[in-house]
């Protein structure tokens, strides 16, 4: 495609109006969301359950290291 041609495709699509930007941009979303599997009640359950053991675990270690770390910064002073 030549420079010239690409520049007019790009001056029609920008010469559309608003309205019709925006039912194109609907209609995108529409048939995104369409193609989404949206798990069940029991799969977000199980998923929310190991989201939080897995934060609940990261605080926890995170918690230890720090406290060796104060443990072992206090023996040098």
């Amino acid at each position: 495609m030549k420079k010239e041609e690409k520049k007019t495709k790009k001056n029609k699509q920008n010469k559309k109006s608003l309205w019709v930007r925006f039912r194109i941009f609907c209609h995108g979303v529409k048939s995104e969301t369409e193609k989404v599997h949206w798990p069940n009640k029991k799969d977000m359950v199980k998923y929310s359950v190991a989201t939080i053991l897995f934060v609940l675990f990261c605080s926890v270690f995170f918690y230890i290291v720090d406290i060796i770390f104060v443990f072992v910064k206090s023996l040098f002073n």
